[in-house]
């Protein structure tokens, strides 16, 4: 790869919630929302289930374009500026971010969730399971 790579993601659905504030994290949220997931990868929801914690990877779809002023940045409840990697900071690089949310109930294309910290219509890139250790993974043996 050259530095003129270029990545593209599509969707695979997008965030629903009528919460008019998130919280700036998944850990402290009690926000609740939906997980709408296009028809063509709804199948693909047969393995999660209720009350299993999922990660969301999705697109920071309001943030600014990233530059150099972004490299270093100082979080709401820290006095000095961190660089951008160590933050959970919105303005990144690749605009990715990841929450771990609970599933309350699944219906088709649809999961509802909470400890939700994405505004209503974040883009979904992937949902993967939570895995915490060797016995939660599912291709160990």
């Amino acid at each position: 790869m050259t530095n003129d790579t270029t990545i593209s993601f599509t969707p695979i659905g997008f965030v629903k919630t009528n919460a008019t504030k998130v919280p700036r994290h998944w850990s402290v949220s009690q926000e609740k929302g939906i997980l709408e997931i296009h028809p063509e990868f709804a199948s693909a929801l047969r393995d999660i289930e209720t009350g299993q914690s999922i990660v969301v990877l999705f697109h920071f779809h309001k943030s600014p374009a990233f530059n150099s002023k972004y490299l270093f940045q100082t979080p709401p409840h820290r006095s000095s500026s961190r660089g951008v990697f160590s933050i959970c900071s919105p303005m990144r690089p690749n605009a990715i971010g990841m929450s771990i949310v609970e599933v309350i109930n699944k219906d088709q294309g649809r999961i509802e969730v909470k400890h939700i910290d994405m505004i209503d219509g974040t883009p979904i890139l992937d949902i993967k399971p939570l895995i915490t250790g060797q016995q939660d993974c599912p291709s160990a043996e």
